[in-house]
């Protein structure tokens, strides 16, 4: 018998085929956003999701953290999930049947709206992730991340299953639990009462689609560098468009890609 996911944050989980956080009967994270993440390495979490905020507003069950450890459906003595690739090749590829059981337990007590909660392949060659896939999910019920490793995950799965990927960036990790935790953090800060201000997620960069304004605090001057005098001056509306201007000119100059979007909308 396979084990129970391992929950995070203060909730009691005790031995149970269900996942507990999951459960309609529980009372305490119904209605709260949750993140289930498959991988071989559970003990990677929550990570830096439980530190600072996000840490904060998980252990006040703002939102539920679940693993579900890939080894527990394993093969034979030594609990195999992966086998050679088909054709030959380097690597070893996760095999279907394996990940499979993972995925059924994943979505027990889940909607079967995709929209409500995405299955989600952390993966090299998937769409880009970016600000809004953060807002659509944190709009849903939860996500299900299937961390992949070797040389992925058998494509059988993903068709089966109708897997949505989605990568990090144009690099190669390892395997995902870093893409997951980067991506369940930019999701999670998106939800109610997580921040504590909802100004700050709508002047920070992306929102917009612009990248943020550069900013000061004190001292006012700093090795012969002063605060911009505008900031100093209480104008706000000067301000505002001084934060504006410099936006602009940011994201036109690093991220011609953004501009180009950000005047075509």
């Amino acid at each position: 018998m396979t084990n129970p996911p391992k929950s995070h944050g203060r909730l009691a989980v005790r031995p149970t085929l269900r996942p507990r956080s999951l459960m309609e009967d529980n009372p305490d994270l119904v209605g709260n956003w949750r993140a289930r993440v498959i991988t071989l390495f559970p003990e990677a979490f929550p990570g830096v999701l439980g530190e600072s905020l996000t840490g904060r507003a998980l252990a006040e069950r703002k939102w539920g953290l679940e693993t579900i450890a890939l080894r527990e459906f394993g093969e034979g003595k030594h609990r195999n999930v992966d086998d050679t690739p088909a054709g030959g090749g380097a690597g070893m590829v996760l095999r279907a049947d394996v990940v499979s059981q993972a995925l059924d337990r994943a979505r027990e007590g889940t909607p079967m709206d995709r929209a409500r909660w995405p299955i989600v392949y952390l993966s090299p060659r998937g769409r880009l992730f970016d600000q809004a896939t953060a807002r659509r999910w944190a709009a849903g019920d939860g996500i299900t991340l299937l961390c992949g490793r070797f040389e992925g995950v058998d494509e059988r799965v993903l068709e089966e299953y109708a897997i949505e990927e989605v990568s990090l960036g144009d690099f190669v990790l390892t395997g995902g639990e870093i893409a997951a935790q980067a991506m369940i953090d930019a999701t999670v800060r998106l939800l109610p009462g997580v921040l504590g201000n909802a100004a700050s997620t709508e002047e920070e960069s992306h929102s917009s689609g612009l990248l943020e304004h550069p900013q000061y605090t004190r001292p006012a001057e700093w090795r012969g560098r002063a605060i911009p005098p505008v900031l100093m001056s209480g104008n706000h509306g000067e301000i505002e468009k001084w934060r504006r201007a410099q936006s602009e000119a940011l994201t036109k100059a690093r991220r011609p890609d953004l501009w180009a979007r950000y005047r075509d909308d």
